[in-house]
């Protein structure tokens, strides 16, 4: 999961199918490993300041890069885009920061499949602003629903508290998701990002702070896994990612880049199980199942409407 962009309309020349699917398969792979680059980095890195440091040094060097090839008006938003990107920062970088502390107790794979049913809550969010939704992708919410009940069992490590907070993230990263089209960010779609990722990490590393995180920070405890963690997240996991998905929304159908959503639960569960060895139960392929179903069906009925707005 990563800061989301405003999508300005545009029509362009149709890029061509190798650029677009290669764009996709960075974005189904690097994204569905984040949560695995996640579970390294909070073996020994406290996971608020772990995920504020990696969005402020996103923010900051997205912004003097951006500046050099735009102007430096990058720098001179007004007010309002100010305050809507500090408002998105909070509920998208927010969102992976509550991720990296639920982390601490929940395999990958299954917050992964938590967070995936972040499609259904924004069904939810434009049902409750007036918006009519068709019966299909209610139905198809209520079945999504189902599978979380199913996944919201403590195995394991796993708590209930750490079960909750992923739903609560991906609520965060779905109501940040809605409300982006609809308040005045920064109309070029990596600007909004770099100051959503710059003002969310500041408000998640001090988060960390006020939470009592700095008495853990002992820079000589940092393990090797934990720090290649961290720069993944960075490097690929936000700037190479989030820059094809950019692309992407400006390139491909809605309907094509939007299958991310139930591509990257697998892949965080398959390298969960290759590389941390975690369990896979029967419960938790069922709860996958069905909440990856859900979502698919949210997403082939709604993203034609959204292809002709």
């Amino acid at each position: 999961m990563e800061a989301s962009p405003r999508v300005v309309p545009t029509r362009v020349e149709a890029a061509p199918p190798w650029k677009v699917w290669s764009a996709l398969w960075i974005v189904y792979i690097v994204w569905g490993s984040t949560y695995l680059a996640i579970a390294l980095m909070v073996e020994t890195i406290p996971p608020l300041l772990g995920a504020g440091t990696r969005f402020m040094l996103v923010g900051l060097i997205l912004l003097p890069v951006l500046a050099w090839r735009k102007g430096a008006r990058v720098w001179r938003p007004t007010r309002a885009e100010l305050l809507s990107a500090g408002f998105v920062g909070l509920m998208l970088p927010g969102a992976n920061a509550v991720i990296s502390v639920a982390q601490k107790t929940v395999p990958s794979g299954l917050a992964a499949l938590l967070v995936a049913s972040i499609p259904l809550w924004v069904i939810l969010l434009r049902r409750a602003t007036g918006e009519r939704i068709s019966w299909q992708s209610l139905g198809a919410v209520l079945v999504g629903f189902g599978g979380l009940v199913l996944l919201l069992h403590p195995e394991g490590e796993a708590t209930m508290i750490g079960l909750l907070a992923c739903v609560f993230a991906a609520f965060m990263w779905a109501l940040g998701s809605f409300s982006s089209p609809r308040i005045s960010l920064p109309r070029d779609p990596l600007v909004s990002t770099a100051w959503q990722s710059l003002l969310g990490g500041v408000a998640v590393f001090l988060a960390g702070v006020l939470t009592g995180e700095l008495p853990d920070v002992h820079f000589d405890e940092f393990s090797g896994r934990s720090i290649g963690g961290l720069l993944y997240l960075i490097t690929f996991g936000s700037l190479l990612a989030f820059t094809s998905y950019a692309w992407l929304l400006q390139n491909a159908p809605i309907s094509k880049v939007s299958t991310y959503a139930y591509v990257n639960p697998v892949v965080a569960i398959a390298l969960g199980w290759l590389v941390l060895n975690e369990s896979i139960t029967p419960t938790t392929l069922l709860g996958a199942g069905i909440i990856v179903a859900s979502v698919a069906l949210v997403i082939r009925v709604e993203a034609p409407k959204a292809e002709k707005t």
